[in-house]
């Protein structure tokens, strides 16, 4: 059996998470054995799942709350299992914490594998500034530790690694399973009826609640959208940091009868069929699993162009708009875009398959490298 520690999973149902987990479940795991490794004591998420499939789920405490526990419990659990494991699969937004990835090459994982899932640090001000000074210092460190480089994209592989890996790197694509996520009119119609939206248009976004996924810009525009559809109502489905500054936001647009905080959601595939627009003004992704779970759905969507538009356009109804441009051409694109039509599912899953997004065929592509 081959053994592969995965690091990346947090306490957050994220990109990251639902990327591992699309392609965990899609893997012969009667030749491959997966345990995880998480810098949290909360659950993991999809804990309880990965538990009771035979994962052996290990917690440290985060390095932020106490450096030493965090540096002696890491190093034991190295020392103590390293040899147990054939590869180490490094899921990271960025290259601030590689203790993992020094461990597992000081106690001897012979396969080291660097994913790269994101296209900046996440954190703005002093505190980003001095993590982005970290992560270029350790970008040229990697080499000595990593046995393979992988990127969701091409901005996520110039973001993680030197230009001298170039060669190296691997773009695997955050394939998914369409079928999870294609439109289901009898899910539309619960939520519809259980929120009240019967004849309301429903905008909606899917991501963190922080700057990156610009839900600020967002209530903005929805302001403007609302000159010109009356009947529409704003949905954000996700939780994080900036959730108190949306709120005070929606006071005061007055939007407290037009916008649903929805939270964090599992049934996803209900979500994405109640909205009739996906609105995704991001300021960068690395490539977004929320964009192409909506493009899964077939919905029209309106996003930034700083989401790898070459990369991840997978479906027609998609349009990519600069964040130069101002607000007024924005709520002109998604008036536009309101009158386009949903694609149907069996033409999604066409564009899917052929763009190789579909998560069956890119599964098999990547069992075969993480055994080489």
């Amino acid at each position: 059996m081959y053994k592969i520690l995965v690091f990346g999973m947090t306490d957050n149902y994220g990109g990251v998470e639902r990327v591992i987990m699309n392609y965990y479940h899609e893997f012969d795991r009667k030749k491959i054995h997966f345990d995880f490794i998480c810098n949290t004591l909360n659950k993991m998420a999809y804990e309880d799942e990965l538990e009771k499939n035979g994962s052996k789920i290990i917690h440290t405490i985060p390095k932020r709350e106490n450096l030493n526990q965090y540096f002696r419990e890491m190093k034991n659990f190295f020392k103590s299992n390293g040899s147990e494991y054939d590869c180490l699969w490094f899921n990271v937004n960025n290259l601030v914490n590689i203790d993992c990835v020094k461990l597992a090459k000081k106690y001897n994982i012979s396969k080291i594998i660097i994913h790269s899932h994101n296209s900046r640090i996440m954190e703005q001000g002093l505190k980003g500034a001095l993590k982005k000074q970290i992560h270029y210092h350790n970008r040229h460190k990697i080499e000595h530790y990593a046995t393979d480089y992988w990127a969701c994209s091409k901005v996520a592989a110039e973001w993680l690694f030197p230009s001298k890996l170039n060669a190296d790197i691997k773009i695997i694509k955050n394939a998914i399973n369409v079928k999870s996520t294609e439109f289901n009119s009898l899910k539309r119609e619960s939520l519809k009826k259980k929120y009240n939206l019967e004849n309301s248009f429903v905008i909606g976004n899917v991501g963190r609640l922080h700057f990156q996924k610009n839900q600020l810009y967002m209530l903005d525009l929805f302001k403007g959208v609302l000159n010109h559809i009356p009947n529409a109502k704003f949905i954000l489905v996700g939780e994080g940091p900036d959730k108190t500054k949306i709120e005070e936001k929606i006071k005061n647009l007055n939007l407290e009868n037009k916008v649903l905080l929805a939270g964090m959601q599992k049934d996803m595939q209900a979500w994405y069929s109640l909205f009739d627009l996906f609105l995704f003004p991001s300021v960068f992704e690395g490539l977004s699993v929320a964009l192409l779970e909506a493009q899964a759905n077939g919905i029209p969507i309106v996003s930034s162009d700083r989401v790898s538009p070459d990369e991840i356009k997978i479906n027609p109804n998609v349009k990519f708009i600069s964040l130069y441009n101002d607000k007024e051409y924005w709520i002109k694109e998604i008036v536009n875009s309101s009158n386009h039509s949903r694609i149907s599912s069996r033409e999604v899953e066409n564009n899917f398959r052929k763009q190789g997004y579909e998560i069956t065929n890119a599964a098999k592509k990547v069992e075969r490298m993480l055994l080489q």
